[in-house]
């Protein structure tokens, strides 16, 4: 009896055991499972806000690029204002507001509206085609030194202007000995031609980078090899002209933003217009390219046809723009190098931006050289120049740091 009550007491105590492991085992899956939800349930948790960190990091990156652009463009019209206002005729802010608005003293009237503000609104012009040419130039072109001026676009066009004012007779001289102007008179043919010496220099360049495998450091060198051959040519087509054409000639390369009419104001801002729309929607495009040919083509852009297209686009820009104002050196060189260091080369931005800072850098070198010997009027082709080469030998010597 006692052995068979000691075996069923081993017994139970055995099943309480086993119950007891039984009971453990269960307990224990059950933790895991549940810790196991916890941990996925945290997972997601983690995801969803690092998904929400990276979207705060993209909303003020994209905040501070629109902040800039609200910042050119506040900037922009503080510079209106100032080119609306200073001058050498001496008049009051308050009778420039009331000429603006239809009111004040004729003499106000006229000043204001014909001649500083259609001024103004050609440097804009000017300013604008510039300035997004340079900063399509360096990216297609795969170098941060390219614009019209540096890839000798600008002296070809000059050439381009120069045959059609010696040549096709466009250019003229009025007035008496004492008071000589200078003027053309078929500005539409030194806008074609001046495309057409553009356009060659364009079709030159993009040879020498296709065809010829010149690398894009080397195509500044073909530039500035390009714009001693169209100096020369022009300096020989003045050789061989009259003193009439030569004045005509040497009047219009000096830069002259009073030169354009309410006429030709409307052609720069048409072709400004669609040059625009057709980068706008190339914006993407052009980002792939920063980052290389071959990384633009995995990702489906067609490079060839979006550098040919944006070379042809540039230099049409901007030899209408020289066309009607004469040669302005350097604005799509310092404008986009400007904007550059708070934006980035983020083009769906860039673009804007530097459009927006070559009209400011324009109409900032206008005021300068209406009051620096006022009354006289410097030529604003010297002072661009003077602002930009600077610039232009400090980004020679930073990119030869680079490749050392």
């Amino acid at each position: 009896m006692t052995h068979t009550s000691g075996k069923h007491r081993q017994s139970d105590t055995g099943n309480h055991a086993h119950g007891s492991s039984g009971s453990h085992d269960s307990s224990g899956s059950y933790h895991k499972e549940h810790s196991h939800k916890r941990d996925s349930k945290h997972g997601l948790d983690h995801s969803h806000t690092h998904e929400h960190d990276h979207y705060q990091d993209y909303r003020k990156y994209v905040g501070k690029k629109w902040l800039f652009l609200l910042m050119l463009t506040l900037l922009l019209l503080a510079t209106i204002v100032a080119s609306v206002w200073i001058g050498s005729s001496g008049i009051s802010l308050l009778e420039i507001v009331r000429a603006l608005f239809g009111g004040g003293s004729d003499m106000a009237h006229n000043i204001v509206w014909n001649v500083r503000v259609p001024r103004i609104v050609t440097g804009i012009g000017v300013g604008i085609a510039l300035a997004m040419a340079g900063c399509i130039m360096q990216n297609v072109l795969r170098n941060p030194l390219a614009s019209a001026s540096t890839l000798g676009i600008a002296q070809g066009a000059s050439f381009g202007a120069a045959v059609a004012i010696v040549f096709f007779q466009a250019g003229i001289q009025l007035g008496a000995a004492s008071a000589v102007t200078h003027t053309i008179t078929s500005p539409y043919l030194v806008v074609l031609f001046a495309f057409l010496g553009g356009i060659a220099t364009t079709a030159i360049i993009l040879l020498l980078a296709r065809i010829g495998g010149v690398s894009p450091a080397s195509l500044i060198l073909a530039g500035v090899a390009l714009s001693a051959l169209f100096t020369a040519a022009t300096a020989l087509i003045q050789y061989f002209a009259d003193d009439l054409r030569i004045a005509s000639i040497v009047h219009w390369t000096f830069g002259n933003l009073g030169r354009a009419g309410w006429n030709e104001i409307a052609i720069i801002f048409a072709f400004n217009l669609i040059a625009f729309i057709y980068f706008a929607y190339n914006r993407w495009n052009y980002n792939a390219i920063e980052s290389g040919a071959n990384t633009a083509k995995s990702l489906g852009v067609n490079v060839d046809a979006v550098i040919l297209v944006g070379m042809v686009v540039s230099t049409l820009i901007s030899a209408v723009a020289i066309a009607f104002v004469g040669t302005i050196n350097f604005i799509g060189l310092i404008a986009p190098h400007i904007v550059r260091r708070v934006i980035g080369n983020d083009y769906r931005f860039l673009i804007l931006a530097s459009a927006l800072m070559g009209a400011i850098i324009i109409l900032v070198a206008d005021i300068a050289s209406r009051t620096i010997a006022s009354p006289a009027i410097l030529p604003i082709g010297a002072l661009t120049s003077f602002m930009g080469a600077p610039l232009f030998l400090y980004l020679i010597i930073r990119q030869g740091k680079r490749h050392i």
